[in-house]
């Protein structure tokens, strides 16, 4: 009896540790961002019909996976990443090569694994497996980021698993590759006239790129590629095929006024003019937008403002330049894949299938949003302590 009262005292002195440690600005962010995930992917399945009225339970399965990751992360010390972050990233690059081999076609493009009843998505978690490496390998001591030998290590680092998901094809996962890595490289102690010819080099070769896709010399986008930024470019060339998903996703944000017509009263989703298949993944901020309006617009905003705050908060009070790393690369990737996603729905960005973190139909994306938010959440628990 008292070996297990003991144990009950430690329990109890570690969850009241936990509790004062956690970070509930991430906590209420991700919880409300779920939640309008999966009312809002309940209410476009009621819409459509027998097509989708069970992915609600489906996405509720994955979130139930994701909170059990984020738990684990959180209480274990995230430094362990920093001995298994080699294996992961292996591991990761397996199972992009497997998807040229086994892996299952959905709309033209081969994407997924599938393990029994269950597909995920490896370039979901390759994304992961590149910010550890990259804040690995740059806290090696003898690791100098202006040193060219080392940035090229960071350039391999970075560059098979770009290409891997490039092929697949997947060019908006392998895009938001740069600013995880850019942010990280920012608040390294990269030099400033190094970041300046970098954008310069980026800026000059992204040149060089829209003139040969214009002009057919070499061109390296497939066609449904290269037809989407023309669209995004000349949206009135194609507005009944490949330029009707956007205007029809600008047309539901703008008809949602102040306060939106009403949960599941949207009529661009109720009446079919956003298609089934995208209505609950790349263009549910159109949904949310014409169903709740501004106001319902801006909590969304607000909720995703909470989580970069959080993740940079913990890069700022890390313990350890791994710690900081880590942060600022999950507030890349949170910023980055909303801003793309809004930016679709209203017309300033093309069209390149970045889900909206949290909110979106996808169970990999869930589970790898929910692994870099417990890895920030055990940043801050082991955060430096003011004195």
């Amino acid at each position: 009896m008292p070996e297990t009262a003991n144990r009950m005292d430690k329990y109890r002195e570690l969850s009241r540790k936990i509790i004062q440690r956690a970070d509930f600005v991430q906590i209420i962010g991700f919880t409300c961002l779920i939640t309008i995930g999966l009312l809002f992917i309940y209410g476009t399945g009621q819409q459509v019909g027998n097509y989708a009225t069970g992915f609600w339970i489906k996405q509720l399965q994955w979130v139930f996976i994701g909170l059990c990751f984020w738990l684990l992360l959180a209480i274990v010390d995230y430094k362990v990443m920093l001995k298994l972050c080699w294996g992961f990233y292996g591991l990761c690059l397996i199972l992009l090569v497997m998807v040229f081999t086994h892996g299952v076609m959905v709309y033209g493009a081969r994407r997924w694994l599938a393990f029994g009843p269950m597909r995920i998505q490896p370039s979901e978690f390759a994304k992961i497996a590149v910010m550890l490496l990259l804040a690995r390998v740059m806290t090696f001591r003898w690791f100098n980021v202006n040193r060219l030998t080392h940035l090229m290590l960071l350039g391999v680092v970075i560059g098979i698993p770009f290409l891997l998901i490039l092929k697949e094809p997947d060019l908006g996962s392998a895009m938001i590759l740069a600013p995880i890595s850019a942010g990280i490289l920012f608040i390294s102690e990269f030099k400033w006239r190094y970041i300046i010819i970098g954008a310069v080099s980026i800026i000059t070769l992204g040149t060089a790129e829209i003139v040969n896709e214009y002009y057919q010399f070499k061109p390296i986008l497939h066609d449904y590629q290269r037809k989407r930024i023309e669209v995004f470019l000349h949206p009135e060339k194609d507005i009944k095929k490949r330029g009707w998903n956007q205007l029809q996703a600008k047309l539901a944000v703008g008809s949602g006024g102040l306060s939106g017509k009403g949960f599941m009263q949207g009529t661009q989703n109720l009446l079919g003019y956003l298609p089934q298949t995208v209505s609950n993944t790349d263009f549910i901020f159109s949904v949310i937008a014409e169903e709740t309006g501004f106001l319902g617009v801006s909590i969304l905003v607000a909720c995703y403002a909470m989580l970069i705050f959080s993740a940079l908060r913990a890069a700022m009070v890390a313990r350890d330049q791994f710690g900081r790393y880590i942060g600022v690369g999950t507030a890349a990737m949170i910023f980055m894949h909303s801003f793309v996603n809004m930016g679709m729905s209203i017309g300033i960005m093309p069209i390149t299938g970045v889900p909206l973190p949290l909110v979106s139909y996808g169970g990999s994306f869930m589970l790898s949003t929910m692994i870099y938010l417990g890895l920030v959440q055990s940043i801050y628990a082991r955060r430096r302590l003011k004195r």
